[in-house]
């Protein structure tokens, strides 16, 4: 990997904002070549990373105490970067709309520490302007210097795909974008020190801030297609999945699934594509469309089983049903935005017990996020119903015997993302 120099000629000293599912990586890549300083307000998380552990499972622990990387709740450590890069959250609030605080904050604490010829990269998933109407115009009132002039501005989008061990940061491309020319080489090509798959130059940041909005709607949209199909398909007596395994015989059938659609981007990126296209006055039908059914989807989900359960003359609010995941998608820990909550709710509303079992998540945080009853071990003849929730491949095992030890006489067994594929015995969408 071939060093960078900035546009005055020195090597980046970067300071990553946000470790998160995305920061911790970048930093990772970074200190192979670079001085890197990884910094969180999360004096928890900083102190977990000093002492080797990783609660995203992303990342090989023993890089963690790299010589060229410092881990800091402390914020005068920004003071010796040159180059920033923001990876924070960018959620949404109670009624759906962008929430750009974590953002704001951010920009607001790179700013006190911003110096001339410093570049600001922003990673985080907006709408096409947020960086230049909105972090932009901070960093200048908070610095006094003048963007493109002083300093430098670009915007890089995360392709993070948690759980993903195939897809990793190095393997995946990178689409950069600068606030000028200049910046835009540089932004491009310190990427593409640490990306072994290649960069993509966007033409302008907004081209590059859609860019990255619109892949999750994409998905977001094809999935929720899959959901609908589901839904007519349980009025027409068939089974999703076998006609989903018989239609992708086809060559060009697209391979999406039916399920729940939560996390950190897919539940919430199309969100933000459609408030800046109302604002730009145009209603975006399709992409809200979309966004209704699978927010639906935890509500058919439920009363599907409902529905099982009386034909298989279960008394249902006597009935004791275990739901197995509550992280947002399978083979990883990240349980923010969890659809699997509004399935427990949902279920627990005609239900006697309703427990939750997930050995990869840490259930003392997912407790302080949700009220819920999580239980770290099942126990044998106890159970009605078993919901397999999230395909987590741990629970292959758990089930090989058919989930029979934990289960009465008279049970059901609904597998919502179709893990044990064409078993007999396993009820599926």
């Amino acid at each position: 990997m071939k060093k960078v120099k900035n546009s005055i000629g020195k090597n980046p000293v970067i300071g990553i904002v946000g470790l998160g599912y995305v920061g911790l990586p970048l930093a990772l890549e970074f200190s192979k070549i670079y001085q890197t300083i990884g910094f969180d307000t999360n004096k928890n998380r900083i102190n977990q990373l000093k002492k080797g552990k990783d609660k995203t499972n992303e990342i090989e622990l023993k890089h963690l105490s790299r010589k060229n990387l410092l881990f800091s709740s402390n914020i005068n450590n920004l003071s010796k970067c040159n180059t920033y890069i923001i990876t924070v959250p960018t959620p949404i609030t109670k009624d759906k709309k962008p929430d750009l605080s974590f953002l704001e904050k951010a920009s607001e604490m790179v700013g006190k520490y911003l110096k001339k010829h410093d570049v600001v990269i922003f990673e985080s998933t907006v709408y096409p302007g947020v960086t230049e109407d909105i972090c932009m115009p901070i960093l200048e009132k908070i610095s006094g210097l003048e963007l493109n002039k002083d300093f430098f501005g670009g915007y890089s989008p995360e392709r993070i795909n948690p759980g993903d061990k195939k897809h990793r940061l190095r393997d995946i491309k990178k689409v950069t974008s600068g606030s000028t020319k200049k910046s835009a080489k540089y932004i491009d090509n310190l990427y593409k020190s640490i990306i072994k798959a290649g960069t993509f130059m966007a033409e302008d940041i907004r081209t590059a801030e859609a860019a990255k909005v619109i892949e999750n709607t994409q998905r977001d949209i094809n999935i929720a297609l899959m959901n609908e199909f589901s839904m007519v398909f349980n009025k027409m007596g068939l089974n999703t999945h076998s006609v989903l395994e018989a239609a992708r015989t086809k060559w060009n059938f697209l391979p999406f699934e039916p399920g729940l659609v939560g996390g950190h981007c897919i539940g919430i990126d199309p969100y933000y594509l459609a408030h800046k296209s109302i604002l730009s006055g145009h209603h975006p039908e399709m992409i809200l469309s979309g966004r209704k059914i699978n927010d639906s989807m935890s509500f058919f989900v439920s009363k599907k089983i409902m529905s099982l359960m009386k034909s298989k003359k279960m008394v249902i609010k006597m009935s004791k049903i275990l739901i197995l995941g509550f992280s947002f998608k399978e083979n990883c820990p990240d349980h923010r935005n969890t659809k699997v909550f509004d399935l427990y709710q949902n279920i627990l509303k005609k239900a006697l017990k309703v427990d939750i079992y997930d050995p990869l998540i840490d259930y003392a945080e997912a407790k302080k996020a949700y009220k819920a009853s999580f239980i770290n071990k099942i126990p044998k003849n106890f159970y009605d119903v078993i919901v397999i929730a999230v395909p987590h491949s741990s629970f292959l095992k758990l089930g090989k015997n058919s989930f029979k030890e934990y289960l009465k006489s008279n049970h059901l067994i609904f597998d919502l993302k179709n893990l044990f594929h064409n078993k007999t015995n396993i009820n599926r969408l």
